[in-house]
């Protein structure tokens, strides 16, 4: 039976995400209330800008006082969508401490303060959920924290930013170059005004350490995650990538060690195999693969950002914790209980793909090799071309750690023989 008392939620921000929150609210306001067991109603709308025309929202709802919104009383479920740390973190904390549970797409605060955030809301028995927070539609933080909850994760490997695989896979396709596939992005609606966040690798670290925390049930803040950007690749590193067979992508990668005793998590470009998965990701979307011991390896795709999409993440979370106030109880917490340590990127091991500028005469290639061979990196494959007394030469090496290849560049610089170091890769999913 219904219950004819509605769920009263309160709305912070009112833009892109915010705007079709209400909208699907009030179109689908029947389908919601079946599916929760009681109405929902839009009890308040906090915004900067309250003379701004918003179309099929009620002008008596909106507010520029999100302080008051939060701390009414009446209010079940607050959904934050204004992102940044503050007056974001203050917000829920104070929607927790006046009876509310919260739904949020913040994902820099939940990266850097998930663990206060959650630990607030379990001492005022309160739900936070944040599917919107790492990959739009994407349904990924449920399937890792409830699905795979008997499960072993062991790694987590994806495209977690739409501009950035926008602005690369035009690259891969057209020969472009950095900075005009940007423009492309920019001009198309893919990437801000200030690209930093996405180009610099910033959003991706956000969310990486968000997916490491739920995989490993360990707490990973922002700080902890390497972050490289890609705003140095270029069409040359490209076409190295096709020589191999493969193409690039900025990953977040998160995984366990083989002793089980650490993890890390790291955002950077790198090289995939063209048979991988994830290489035939387009345009601005994103995947996630995952890797665990029973199901083996999964991988969710579709639209990671924009309004309708992230949205659809925001009432899917919005759905579940109103069905948790009807019945009196809250979902899953904060799981940290492994508590393993988060690795340097210095211990992470992986292959690379090397570009240097030489000197085209004999005996370079020896000592190359020689540098390589005195720090204990193994080269796979060597590819060299020269004309004019310059020569590039390619090196693919086997599986090393990143602290001894930073030791193997240092003692490269310092060649005569070796002109600079044009480009250095990872490379990933094999």
């Amino acid at each position: 039976m219904m219950r004819t008392r509605p769920l009263k939620v309160a709305l912070l921000g009112c833009g892109v995400v915010g705007s079709e929150v209400a909208r699907i609210m009030t179109t689908h306001a029947d389908d919601l209330a079946a599916r929760i067991g009681a109405p929902v109603e839009l009890a308040g709308v906090a915004v900067r800008r309250p003379s701004k025309v918003r179309e099929g929202i009620d002008p008596a709802l909106v507010t520029t006082d999100a302080t008051a919104l939060v701390k009414r009383g009446d209010i079940d479920v607050v959904v934050e969508v204004i992102g940044g740390i503050e007056p974001a973190r203050t917000l829920i904390t104070t929607a927790f401490e006046h009876g509310a549970s919260v739904v949020s797409a913040n994902k820099a605060l939940l990266a850097q303060d998930g663990a206060a955030l959650h630990a607030a809301a379990g001492q005022h028995g309160k739900d936070l959920y944040y599917e919107a927070a790492v990959a739009g539609a994407i349904p990924l933080i449920r399937p890792l924290r409830e699905s795979l909850a008997g499960d072993k994760v062991n790694r987590v490997l994806g495209i977690v930013n739409g501009t950035t695989n926008f602005i690369l896979d035009k690259m891969d396709s057209t020969g472009a170059g950095y900075q005009e596939a940007l423009d492309e992005a920019t001009a198309l609606g893919y990437a801000e005004a200030d690209p930093t966040a996405d180009v610099e690798g910033f959003d991706a670290a956000a969310k990486a350490a968000i997916l490491a925390g739920i995989a490993f049930h360990t707490r990973v803040r922002l700080d902890d995650v390497y972050r490289e950007g890609m705003t140095e690749v270029t069409a040359a590193d490209f076409r190295s990538a096709g020589e191999m067979g493969c193409t690039i992508k900025l990953l977040a990668i998160c995984e366990r060690a083989k002793d089980g005793a650490s993890v890390t998590a790291r955002v950077h470009p790198a090289m995939i195999p063209l048979s991988h998965p994830l290489a035939s990701v387009r345009g601005a979307y994103n995947a996630v693969f995952v890797a665990s011991d029973a199901a083996g390896q999964l991988m969710f795709y579709g639209p990671g950002a924009g309004g309708a999409p992230t949205a659809s993440a925001v009432l899917g979370d919005l759905v579940a914790v109103c069905r948790n106030r009807l019945t009196g109880t809250t979902g899953p917490g904060e799981s940290a209980y492994a508590d393993l340590t988060v690795s340097s990127m210095g211990e992470v091991v992986t292959r690379y793909h090397i570009s240097l500028d030489v000197a085209d005469k004999p005996g370079v290639l020896a000592q190359v090799a020689t540098v390589f061979a005195e720090h204990g990196v193994s080269i796979d494959t060597v590819r060299q071309q020269g004309k004019d007394g310059e020569a590039s030469l390619v090196v693919v090496t086997h599986r090393a750690s990143d602290a001894s290849l930073t030791g193997t560049v240092e003692a490269l610089r310092k060649l005569d023989t070796v002109r600079g170091v044009a480009s250095i890769m990872r490379v990933e999913g094999e």
